[in-house]
């Protein structure tokens, strides 16, 4: 049913294994990739940097609470641990949007879609416009809500050459 708009990050343990582990799952169902960026953290907690990704998969099979229990499932394999909020994670991977075809609207407290703050990050924005420019997330083409954004904040997302590819099963 539905096309996803995924945001992963990790700042604990092997963060590129972490986030080679969502592409992993994904496997056929990914259609797009960004490169790893890195990130300072975000929130005011004292942490290392993210490795941050955008990942784009298609499913006609899957809802977004179907993707939302993926999130919730890579981030328990990956032992995510929610004791501060902005704090450190082994793994952090987010709903930013899905669509079937137009843009899906969810005003449940479990499921805010499109994500609420995805439009102030540059850390979603940034790999996103990497992979399609021209994307809209809330009405708004992704290019120009990043370009709203400080611009310091656009340069604090650096791109690596680390890239991720679904292993084969």
């Amino acid at each position: 049913m539905s096309r996803v708009v995924l945001s992963a990050g990790s700042n604990v343990g092997d963060r590129l294994a972490h986030l080679q582990s969502v592409a992993d799952e994904l496997g056929d169902r990914l259609i797009g990739a960004s490169h790893v960026y890195v990130t300072a953290p975000w929130g005011g907690v004292e942490q290392d940097d993210f490795y941050n990704v955008t990942l784009i998969a298609d499913d006609p099979g899957r809802d977004p609470w179907d993707w939302l229990r993926l999130c919730h499932l890579l981030e328990w394999r990956a032992d995510r641990v929610r004791d501060v909020r902005w704090g450190p994670r082994s793994l952090d991977v987010d709903v930013i949007a899905c669509y079937d075809p137009a843009e899906v609207v969810s005003q449940h407290p479990d499921l805010l879609l499109p994500h609420p703050r995805a439009r102030a990050r540059a850390f979603v924005l940034v790999p996103w416009m990497q992979i399609e420019p021209e994307a809209i997330l809330g009405g708004i083409v992704v290019r120009d809500l990043a370009a709203a954004l400080d611009p310091a904040e656009i340069a604090g997302v650096r791109r690596t050459d680390f890239t991720l590819t679904p292993s084969a099963r």
